[in-house]
């Protein structure tokens, strides 16, 4: 008898009920250097190291940090590309005890100095890339900082890449000042690695301090405990069930410092003894010749990547049938997407669902049996999902009704750092005493468990007093042939209230004319739902830092307009 409706369309193979025991996050890398000393760990443009290496070098990593003063509970900034360093970094900050605090390298000054300061991270980790280098030094006088460690990104790269590098490359390489608060990662490292790990309480002590996009409002940190990484790991290797533990490839070319790679990618690799292909940024050539050359089988993704691939007339010169799952997350998945890279690779791409307050994942597709157009799946082991009423935040909506997402589980996030309010807005006790998580999403539920996300509250449309759901929009949009990408809003209008707008990027060679479009829509949404303006674009539409199409950007360009 199962106790959820989701439970009975789980595969044969996984349980709703697994136990996950309490860990702290560090022990995955230590028991997979233990099991898998010499199988290939980490894979970057060619230049390879076993897990025995990378467990080794975090340990001293881990000394280092010790040994400047990082205790437990101490917040340690990482502002890193995809290499091998971003692993020693996080593994070593966990080992010694500290938070690690995620930083994209790409924010702007004045993001970061607000990031340092709000974190109190007192120390920092960058490469020697002028992108950063000259970012991070700034924040030495300009915030808090006290000390910044800094990687020698050519120490990365396989001979004779390392050479040609720093002699093409090199005014891409900041040279480090003379400045005492300015440690080479070698001076940090010259030690035995004699860590002395502090007892961590899993449900207590924060692993990973994850800041929101802050699509609204000032980032918000989410407080990620051990438990919820570890359990979040756990629960996406128990979805994989067929694994072939220390066998096994994992293309990343998303951003370890994003939550969506840092478990899915990182994290699950290091759990499972995975060798990780890694790739300091997305270059469409580049990640077809990757997956051509070095044969991964996992390869998570967001929409616009897969979208990409499917649109390039370069695919048919590389073979991509090693792919085994492909992970979709980040943006919903267009129904044609997923359709097309399936049939062009043979994989199973799989749409699943999470945000930063949930380590991030919540839920997915199965590896067998069906998965639902427009589903973000079932929820994932120990996971319980349910639809309420956005009026009362209480009630139960009843099958097949709208309601907004709210999520229960061991990866929920403790809560907002130094955010009291905003944590009281989206962790709410149940009656049984458990903390339930209001996601801001719109979705049902179906009679067999399967989720589908209508929209975002904050995104839903009201014109005319009727709601108007952009993704449902969106997906009618992509059905059209000739379209590419597209991103649906409300924009203000004096009479309607909102007005439906449609930005288009139509596919290469491609025509087609607004009252096609309209025309084409009308057998699929309804009059009110078809926009009222449209832009055909002939570049890519905005995208965040992972790949994402953002409507946050759109919006700002059409405010400024």
């Amino acid at each position: 008898m199962h106790q959820y409706s989701w439970e009975k369309s789980y595969p044969a193979m996984i349980r709703w009920d697994i136990e996950i025991p309490d860990k702290p996050v560090f022990e995955m890398l230590q028991k997979t250097a233990e099991k898998f000393p010499d199988r290939p760990a980490f894979d970057f443009l060619g230049k390879k190291l076993n897990w025995r290496k990378i467990y080794n070098q975090s340990c001293r990593f881990a000394k280092g940090l010790q040994n400047l003063g990082v205790k437990k509970g101490s917040e340690v900034a990482l502002c890193l590309p995809n290499t091998p360093f971003y692993v020693i970094a996080y593994y070593g900050t966990l080992m010694a005890g500290g938070t690690v605090v995620n930083l994209n390298p790409l924010y702007a000054e004045g993001e970061m100095a607000h990031l340092i300061e709000d974190s109190q991270a007192d120390i920092a980790v960058t490469a020697n890339l002028s992108l950063m280098m000259d970012k991070m030094e700034k924040m030495l006088h300009a915030t808090r900082l006290e000390k910044l460690i800094v990687c020698p990104f050519c120490d990365a790269l396989p001979f004779p890449k390392n050479i040609l590098f720093c002699l093409i490359k090199s005014a891409e390489i900041s040279k480090l000042p003379k400045d005492p608060r300015v440690i080479p990662l070698s001076h940090l490292m010259d030690n035995k690695g004699d860590v002395n790990i502090p007892e961590i309480s899993p449900h207590e002590d924060v692993a990973v301090l994850q800041y929101t996009g802050g699509t609204t409002g000032t980032p918000k940190g989410a407080m990620l405990t051990h438990r919820n990484v570890y359990a979040n790991t756990m629960q996406c290797l128990a979805w994989f069930y067929d694994i072939e533990p220390g066998q096994q490839r994992m293309l990343g070319v998303l951003p370890f410092f994003h939550v969506f790679a840092m478990t899915t990618v990182m994290n699950m690799s290091v759990a499972a003894g995975f060798e990780i292909i890694a790739m300091p940024r997305f270059d469409l050539k580049d990640t077809l010749k990757t997956i051509d050359s070095k044969k991964p089988h996992f390869f998570p993704a967001v929409p616009a990547i897969y979208s990409a691939m499917n649109a390039s007339p370069l695919r048919k010169n590389y073979d991509l049938h090693s792919l085994k799952y492909c992970i979709s997350g980040g943006a919903p998945l267009p129904v044609e997407i997923k359709k097309t890279f399936e049939g062009q690779t043979g994989c199973v791409l799989l749409e699943g669902y999470g945000l930063s307050e949930s380590s991030p994942v919540v839920s997915a597709n199965p590896i067998e049996g069906e998965n639902r157009i427009g589903s973000i799946g079932l929820p994932f082991p120990r996971t319980i999902v349910e639809i309420v009423d956005p009026a009362d935040k209480k009630t139960l909506m009843p099958t097949g009704e709208r309601g907004e997402v709210c999520v229960r589980g061991p990866q929920v996030m403790k809560g907002y750092w130094n955010k009291i309010e905003e944590t009281e807005d989206v962790l709410r006790p149940t009656e049984d005493g458990d903390m339930r998580l209001y996601t801001g999403d719109i979705g049902i539920m179906d009679e067999d468990g399967y989720v589908f996300i209508v929209d975002r509250l904050k995104d839903m449309i009201i014109t005319n007093g009727y709601n108007v759901y952009p993704r449902n929009v969106e997906e009618a949009i992509y059905k059209h042939p000739s379209v590419e990408e597209c991103i649906v809003a409300g924009i203000p209008d004096k009479q309607r209230g909102e007005l439906v707008k449609a930005w288009i990027k139509l596919k290469d060679g491609r025509e087609l004319s607004v009252e096609d479009l309209k025309k084409f829509l009308s057998d699929l949404i309804s009059p009110m739902e078809i926009p009222k303006r449209y832009e055909f674009r002939e570049k890519p539409l905005p995208r965040t830092m992972i790949g994402k199409l953002s409507k946050k950007d759109i919006l700002e360009e059409e405010n400024w307009k």
